[in-house]
């Protein structure tokens, strides 16, 4: 691991505040990147089950967002080929009513520059929600406006939306996304690890 690595996964800036949530947790950051990796998958923050794992989107939802992407689960955690950098590198916890917490800012404050500053081989952006799109687009607007705009950024940066079970109705909704984006998605990501 690298220097920056081990200080994030050392971080305990959100100790206190993890502690005050519904689950009561400790920080746990997910470090997944490397400097040489040519595409970035940059999404919200860990859940409870990655939480657990300490493997990023060790998930249902990994298994769709690799569907997605058209990789198996070898080449998506090859941090040489792909870094794994989300918006805030713990499991923010839960709230009273059991909804996910945002990922705290401070996280992204104190680590993204130098994280973004470190992947000078970045070919391929994959924008995995509201959270992420804000961050490396600006305020973009809503999320299925800004994956349905995908032709304006790619094929440098594609932006999807979460691939939660919780979105299953959003997809249905929005056939445009599996028959346009995905193929072309996917086309890119071959280019980018063939080309290496």
């Amino acid at each position: 691991m690298s220097d920056l690595s081990n200080e994030i996964t050392a971080c305990r800036l959100c100790a206190e505040r993890f502690e005050a949530t519904a689950t009561q947790h400790s920080p746990r950051p997910v470090v997944w990147f490397r400097p040489g990796a040519r595409i970035l998958v940059a999404g919200q923050a860990p859940g409870k089950r990655v939480h657990e794992s300490g493997v990023p989107f060790d998930d249902p939802s990994g298994d769709r967002l690799r569907e997605w992407l058209g990789i198996d689960r070898a080449t998506f955690y090859d941090r040489d080929r792909v870094a794994i950098v989300p918006m805030a590198f713990c499991f923010p916890g839960y709230d009273a009513k059991g909804s996910d917490l945002p990922p705290p800012a401070i996280c992204r404050q104190t680590w993204h520059a130098r994280v973004m500053a470190e992947l000078s081989q970045l070919r391929l952006t994959v924008l995995v929600g509201g959270y992420a799109q804000k961050y490396h687009l600006g305020n973009p607007g809503p999320v299925t406006e800004t994956v349905r705009d995908w032709r304006a950024r790619a094929p440098q940066v594609f932006a999807l939306p979460h691939p939660s079970w919780r979105n299953t109705a959003w997809l249905q909704k929005n056939p445009w996304f599996g028959e346009e984006v995905l193929p072309a998605l996917r086309a890119r990501v071959r280019e980018v690890l063939t080309d290496e």
